[in-house]
């Protein structure tokens, strides 16, 4: 049964490891490439914050979602993959900080939701099912 239950977890693992690095991935590429102006459209916050402060986020969230699967698909340092998931669980909660700051209740959830993903990720990644290093 315990094999079964690791099974599972490992798969779950997997599954928030691939959606969460999609959903940065997207969102990353967005804020370091896209022109301020057009970015402004779908994320008004961008024109109250440095454009250099929205490109180090975007590169962040980048590296957090590459950090999320490569060291762990190539079992290469799969450890990075927990350093990456409490990266990003930094960076939804200074999201989280910064829209609740703004009056932006809207949005928190979506923090909160991604959050705990990448909590979830990090705690099963180093804790109940970690990923071994290649010999």
């Amino acid at each position: 049964m315990e094999n079964q239950n690791s099974k599972v977890l490992n798969i779950s693992l997997w599954v928030a490891q691939v959606l969460l690095s999609a959903m940065f991935l997207m969102a990353g590429v967005m804020k370091s490439t896209q022109p301020i102006e057009q970015l402004a459209t779908s994320l008004p916050w961008v024109t109250q914050v440095p454009t250099g402060l929205v490109r180090f986020i975007g590169i962040s969230e980048l590296l957090g979602a590459i950090g999320l699967i490569l060291p762990s698909i190539l079992r290469i340092k799969p450890k990075l993959t927990v350093y990456a998931a409490i990266g990003i669980f930094t960076i939804m909660l200074f999201a989280l900080i910064f829209h609740s700051s703004k009056g932006e209740f809207s949005v928190i959830g979506m923090n909160i939701i991604l959050g705990l993903i990448a909590i979830f990720i990090a705690w099963g990644r180093s804790k109940k099912v970690p990923i071994q290093p290649k010999n």
